[in-house]
């Protein structure tokens, strides 16, 4: 197991370019995947006046446009900042080391503001539709969505490991962003019933405060965080070879 490489980030760093363009392309990026991904959720309620969540086909829609739009998402700013689109992807890549506390702080402060604008525009352009955002399921315990959040993401940022961050990753890296989408619309398959399936604390707090729904809130934000930094100790300490860590540096420059 590696040492841990835990670093805070110097005062330039909030400044300096790079770290400048990966906070626009996080904000761009969690902009395009909370509108097609919240915009799905209300399309269906409009064509059918009733709530999708609650039907099998209602339920594979949902997850194949939040999957093709993570896939899009994670794609156009991969190249730049990572392809985050998640505040828990992002503090699962501040426990490993591969991202300074200051640049983390930066892409949660995009992630969310991302968040927040789609649901506005989402508002705006469905003539004030209210964004529904996640919450449990009737006769499901809190804990049990609690730890439901945790399984997902843990799964979710394993992914991202396995196929972003790992040096021995090859080729695979070309398809991380497809692997990554298709992980999140499996687990709203498996999870969507249950608690909404979120994995994403911004993509539960934009629509929670545009259409201020906060009950059960703080599961989509403690869950997600537990499982990103569960799956980053194990796949980052335990994983990755010693002589292989320095290798590969997947997020904005920590060099400048």
């Amino acid at each position: 197991m590696r040492p841990r490489r835990f670093t805070i980030g110097r005062a330039d760093e909030a400044t300096h370019p790079d770290s400048i363009r990966a906070t626009i392309s996080e904000f761009i990026s969690t902009l395009i995947f909370v509108f097609a991904g919240e915009g799905s959720v209300l399309a269906l309620g409009k064509m059918y006046n009733m709530d999708t969540g609650t039907t099998a086909s209602g339920q594979v829609v949902v997850a194949l446009a939040h999957a093709l739009a993570l896939f899009v998402a994670v794609a156009v700013g991969f190249n730049v900042s990572g392809g985050h689109v998640n505040p828990a992807v992002t503090f699962g890549a501040l426990v490993g080391g591969r991202i300074s506390v200051l640049l983390a702080f930066l892409y949660w402060i995009a992630q969310l503001l991302g968040a927040v604008v789609a649901s506005l525009l989402l508002r705006l352009c469905t003539d004030g539709m209210r964004p529904v955002g996640f919450s449990v399921a009737y006769g499901v315990g809190e804990l049990n969505a609690f730890l439901l959040e945790i399984v997902m993401t843990f799964g979710l940022v394993y992914t991202v490991y396995a196929t972003a961050i790992d040096p021995k990753r090859g080729s695979l890296g070309t398809i991380a962003p497809l692997a990554i989408g298709f992980i999140v619309g499996a687990n709203i398959l498996a999870g969507g019933p249950f608690d909404g399936a979120s994995m994403n604390p911004a993509l539960a707090f934009g629509p929670a405060l545009v259409g201020w729904r906060w009950r059960n809130h703080w599961i989509y934000w403690v869950g997600p965080f537990i499982g990103a930094a569960l799956a980053s100790l194990i796949y980052e300490f335990i994983l990755i070879p010693t002589e292989a860590a320095h290798l590969h540096q997947p997020l904005a420059p920590e060099d400048y």
